[in-house]
């Protein structure tokens, strides 16, 4: 009776363990197919915001063991993008400015290298803030409210910044790589943000 009751034990404990890895990768695949779907909805070029949003909310639904699938994401998708197109034609905006302070520092103006310097640093910092924000959107939100309350936590929590940073180079070294496995990676990056800013709240 004793060795049937260990026998027990050890199965019961090698099937937590299988079921524990099947859960695992199964967020991972999950993150994976949001990554496809994500790079797909910022086709519309403005639209690379409420992509991310909609790719975070499902990421987060899922992984409270909601119901979430394609057709929820593009419900999402299409709310956030009402105002989220705003965003991303600023982000652009911005992005604008900064090549043209890197071809400043190119051409040898004076200030040019520290001018460059900086703003490519703000670039990346309001590119986590954007990233923070999308990862708490809801169809009640506001992207102005979400973008202040996350380029305050950009700031104020720095390692959880560096951590959506490294996502962010994990997507870029893809690029350099081969460029067709940038594409799923993005949905590593938006479920990044999500644990960031899941991390921040259970502080």
């Amino acid at each position: 009776m004793a060795q049937a009751g260990v026998k027990d034990r050890v199965k019961d404990r090698r099937r937590r363990r299988e079921s524990m890895f099947g859960e695992r990768f199964s967020v991972f695949a999950e993150c994976l197919l949001t990554g496809v779907w994500i790079a797909v909805a910022c086709l519309g070029v403005v639209t690379y915001p409420a992509a991310f949003a909609a790719g975070a909310r499902h990421l987060r639904r899922r992984t409270t063991h909601q119901v979430s699938g394609l057709r929820e994401f593009v419900v999402d998708f299409r709310a956030a993008v009402r105002g989220g197109w705003v965003v991303g034609l600023v982000g652009w905006a911005a992005a604008a400015a900064v090549w043209v302070d890197v071809l400043a520092a190119r051409a040898g103006l004076p200030g040019g290298p520290f001018v460059g310097a900086v703003g490519i640093l703000a670039l990346i910092g309001l590119t986590v803030a954007l990233l923070r924000a999308a990862a708490l959107w809801t169809p009640e939100s506001t992207w102005r409210a979400l973008l202040a309350d996350a380029g305050r936590r950009t700031v104020l929590d720095p390692a959880g910044s560096f951590l959506v940073v490294c996502g962010l180079a994990v997507v870029a070294l893809s690029a350099l790589f081969l460029a067709p496995l940038a594409v799923p990676v993005l949905g590593a990056v938006a479920a990044a943000a999500v644990a960031v800013e899941e991390r921040h709240r259970r502080r």
